[in-house]
């Protein structure tokens, strides 16, 4: 199982890194895989693959009720973040599959990206 969850990680990790200006790397100071778009969280992710992994990512407010009641067993309420805008999803949980979940992670970036000022936009664009 934990191998699984281990190719789950590495497959979500390469996927926010392919996202343009996308940073996605182990922060010690908070011990997990911080996703961050020019300083701005969009994602953190369990570096250990066991049971307990997971990903807590952004959206929406209405989205995150509706894909708690959809997926009950795999998506809770974000994990030490806002639980109006954050969700995290169990990695160990089939329930979600791994497009789903990068559809997610693009949907917390495309939000943090809405955010940044017109001259940030515009260094992303030249990167």
């Amino acid at each position: 199982m934990n191998n699984q969850i281990q190719q789950r990680i590495d497959r979500l990790k390469s996927y926010g890194q392919s996202l343009a200006g996308a940073n996605v790397a182990y922060r010690e100071d908070w011990g997990t895989i911080y996703f961050g778009l020019i300083g701005k969280q969009f994602g953190m992710m369990s570096p250990e693959a066991n049971d307990d992994a997971i990903i807590t990512l952004k959206n929406k407010p209405e989205v995150n009720e509706e894909l708690r009641e959809q997926y009950s067993e795999a998506i809770i309420p974000g994990y030490y973040a806002n639980k109006t805008h954050w969700n995290s999803i169990r990695l160990a949980a089939d329930e979600v599959t791994d497009e789903q979940i990068e559809q997610l992670i693009l949907t917390s970036y495309e939000l943090v990206y809405q955010k940044l000022t017109k001259k940030q936009k515009e260094e992303l664009t030249t990167l």
